[in-house]
């Protein structure tokens, strides 16, 4: 059979109002290489600026504050905490509000006028090593230059020495920092888009009629929908924890009890965004395009694959909203840090109030299309 120049055009005028018709994925065909485009070329950046950091200095002489004042105009740190006491600082690099900490000593400025090298200690949060290396290579520069309007006439060697100290992850192994944040990247891939479909098989099964039949009240077809996946995320999580530890020997000095929670309330907010999602897609594939559109900006702006703070503000607040961002600065944190309940609390209320959130608009829009 010959071409047919009639046929073919009626086929590809079919195509064409099927396309239009199915408005999702022709968002989708646009709307995820506008945001790979965007994303890319405006939040990603590897080499971040203006690095928290606090300032232990017991001696707020000149030389102290010409240090900072380095610090702060190379651009690559910002001093948050320009009086913190050891305690302060301490607790503020184990809940990850600064990157670094640089105690200047209190007989600084003696030995410093009489000509000796006293040492500055600067410690960096190690748990993110790509985070903090462009700021720590800058750091030589800065004390060969930093005290040089006040002693004029010295040569650069009797500057101070500079001691820095990569905590957490003193050896700038990336497995410690790449294999805690798999948890929530395989976690999200997984759990999102197994729930989001689950509803969605029931519409195309025409189970649907079936399920609502049945005197069940939306709340309890939701549980009834989302607790089977509760405890399948329940079991990936002790094999990527049980693979962390045995195979690429991540170090875990947090408590278990503590991580487990926290990774369970992560996880019941991944059901319910994906039981979320199933509200909103009337095909299982829908519903895996849906998944997928939530997950790339997830892996982006989540501090995973590139510094959280290397983004700009308004990526910064993009990144607030998705859970696997709260998720990875807690289990990093209680797995290399040794947090505890005080210092994770923060990642705790975000995931609470997303999974109460993500629950009652669940509820909201089952209700309102399938009622």
């Amino acid at each position: 059979m010959s071409l047919s120049p009639t046929r073919l055009r009626a086929l590809l005028r079919k195509e064409f109002i099927q396309m239009r018709r199915d408005r999702l994925t022709f968002a989708m065909m646009l709307g995820v290489p506008i945001m790979q485009l965007f994303l890319f070329g405006y939040a990603i950046n590897s080499d971040p600026r203006n690095m928290p950091a606090a300032l232990v200095a017991p001696v707020q002489d000149r030389f102290s504050r010409s240090f900072a004042a380095a610090l702060e105009n190379s651009g690559y740190y910002r001093i948050t905490h320009p009086a913190a006491s050891a305690e302060e600082a301490e607790r503020l690099i184990t809940r990850g509000e600064v990157s670094f900490i640089v105690t200047v000593p209190a007989d600084f400025g003696r030995r410093m006028e009489r000509g000796d090298r006293p040492q500055i200690l600067v410690e960096a949060d190690g748990s993110d090593p790509s985070a903090t290396s462009g700021a720590i290579a800058a750091l030589p520069r800065l004390a060969d230059g930093a005290f040089r309007r006040d002693r004029p006439g010295e040569p650069a060697r009797t500057g101070p020495e500079i001691v820095i100290h990569r905590r957490y992850n003193p050896e700038g192994v990336t497995q410690y920092n790449i294999v805690p944040g798999l948890l929530g990247v395989i976690l999200q891939m997984t759990m999102v888009m197994m729930t989001a479909m689950a509803l969605t098989r029931e519409i195309e099964r025409g189970t649907m009629e079936n399920l609502l039949a049945m005197p069940a009240t939306p709340a309890e077809i939701m549980l009834g929908k989302i607790t089977p996946f509760l405890a399948v995320g329940a079991v990936q999580v002790l094999v990527i924890l049980g693979a962390a530890w045995a195979v690429f020997g991540v170090p875990f000095v947090g408590s278990l009890g503590l991580l487990l929670a926290g990774v369970m309330v992560f996880v019941l907010a991944l059901v319910l965004l994906g039981y979320l999602i199933s509200t909103a897609a009337r095909t299982q594939m829908q519903a895996m395009q849906i998944a997928i559109f939530v997950f790339l900006p997830s892996i982006l702006l989540s501090g995973f694959m590139f510094p959280f703070r290397g983004m700009p503000g308004w990526a910064q607040a993009l990144g607030e909203v998705l859970p696997v961002t709260h998720l990875l600065r807690l289990v990093r944190a209680i797995m290399l840090k040794g947090a505890g309940p005080a210092d994770v609390a923060p990642q705790f209320a975000a995931l609470s109030i997303m999974v109460a959130v993500l629950g009652g608009l669940a509820l909201l829009r089952f209700r309102r299309t399938l009622d």
